[in-house]
């Protein structure tokens, strides 16, 4: 299984991203998580095989959308309104059982993708 997740850079306050992810297996449940330096990895986004459910942290509701085109087997995380707190290498995350906020039950993650926002 390969994730290649892709997007990252340097914006500012306010600006806009999307970060893509591209997986080998299009009914995997996938998900987006980020670490910033010296803080854990947290939970970001999820979004099940078909689409049907999603999932977002409180931290970024109303400001990220997660989104799946399975044709192209392509997972995005459009980010919205940045802040310099969503600051973090964001990576991408499959399982083909598990949807959800817990890292630990994704079984396959990509290399991340460095997101930089500046005040």
């Amino acid at each position: 299984v390969q994730l290649q997740a892709s997007g990252g850079g340097l914006v500012q306050a306010g600006d806009s991203l999307r970060l893509s992810c591209e997986y080998s297996r299009r009914t995997f449940n996938m998900g987006w998580f980020r670490q910033a330096p010296g803080k854990e990895r947290e939970f970001v986004s999820a979004i099940d095989w078909s689409s049907s459910n999603t999932y977002y942290a409180d931290s970024v509701k109303g400001r990220f959308t997660i989104s799946r085109d399975n044709a192209k087997n392509t997972v995005y995380l459009q980010m919205n309104s940045l802040k310099p707190e969503d600051t973090a290498v964001y990576y991408c995350a499959a399982d083909p059982f598990y949807t959800g906020s817990y890292g630990d039950e994704y079984d396959y993650w990509g290399h991340g993708t460095q997101v930089t926002v500046s005040s």
